[in-house]
């Protein structure tokens, strides 16, 4: 669905709040929440507007993560170079991989982007490139266009947070073009799309591709927060934790992603330590309680409200 006015209110109010909160908040977490809400993002690309459910998702945020550690680390490469390079690269597999998966439909779709997403799980776990379960650890984080210094978590943050508002633009102008309505229109009624001419298969390719080089960006600039690039970026558990943040938020919905990592990373580093154990059970409530309650997921209920108000104080 198009962006309403009223989730145009919301985006203006999440975007005053991520200028304003590092004042208050610690940057490096608001940093992984942008991060982890442009990873969600590119899953709501795909699903929310051409109907497509990946659980593969986490091997390009892998893929880039440990290509942006590699190449800032041993080639000494800046991180915008560096996550042009990694983009350019998971394009290229999500292509191949895409042009593959899109030849079946529904469950067996996403069951083959798990299993091509299991395929470069081992083949980072087995490769000697990668460090193999030690992962790219003491990354530095360098400086934007050689100029800037990310050393200090405050530019660290305006930097992550630069670069997801420009992709999450992006993303936007590609969910309201005309490709968007022929994505749009796939994902309502796919045989009426065919018998008007269009070639589908194409049209989904392109959106896998565009996804997958959305999760990059997310990839790319979680190694640049932690410095460091590991084995949990591209597990299937960050697959699953990505399509729970699209539901949280609310499917198809533009801003949504946003919220559901807000809940995501917020329960994650609330019960870090001792009670780490507790997060998939927490999770797990949290995604039934929305499921049952809230099914637009938390931005229909806020548009909601806004509406109530509206009308109320008209």
């Amino acid at each position: 669905m198009k962006a309403s006015s009223s989730e145009k209110w919301i985006v203006m109010m999440v975007l005053a709040l991520a200028i304003l909160l590092p004042a208050w908040l610690y940057p490096v977490l608001l940093a992984q929440l942008a991060c982890m809400a442009l990873f969600a993002c590119s899953l709501n690309l795909l699903f929310g507007y051409a109907g497509l459910l990946s659980f593969g998702h986490a091997a390009f945020f892998g893929i880039a993560a440990y290509a942006t550690g590699y190449m800032m680390k041993e080639w000494s490469l800046t991180p915008e170079i560096a996550l042009i390079a990694s983009v350019l690269l998971v394009m290229g597999v999500a292509f191949l991989s895409g042009s593959l998966a899109i030849r079946r439909k529904g469950i067996y779709f996403s069951m083959i982007t798990l299993a091509l997403s299991q395929l470069v799980y081992f083949v980072i776990v087995a490769a000697p490139f990668s460090n193999n379960e030690d992962g790219y650890q003491g990354v530095p984080r360098g400086a934007f266009l050689g100029v800037v210094d990310l050393a200090d978590n405050h530019v660290l943050y305006y930097y992550v947070l630069a670069v997801v508002v420009l992709t999450w633009w992006g993303v936007y102008r590609v969910i309201e073009s005309p490709y968007g309505e022929v994505l749009r229109a796939i994902k309502d009624n796919e045989q009426r799309v065919v018998s008007l001419g269009y070639n589908v298969n194409r049209y989904k390719v392109l959106a896998f591709t565009l996804s997958a080089a959305v999760a990059a960006v997310a990839g790319s600039l979680k190694t640049v927060i932690f410095s460091l690039a590991s084995l949990p970026d591209v597990s299937w558990h960050l697959s699953t934790d990505g399509v729970i943040m699209m539901i949280l938020g609310g499917i198809g919905s533009i801003v949504g992603p946003v919220f559901g990592a807000t809940v995501m990373v917020l329960v994650q580093h609330a019960l870090a330590g001792e009670l780490d154990a507790l997060v998939p059970v927490i999770m797990g409530v949290i995604f039934v309680v929305c499921v049952l309650a809230f099914r637009g997921g938390v931005v229909l209920q806020l548009q909601t409200l806004m509406q109530r108000l509206a009308r109320r104080f008209a």
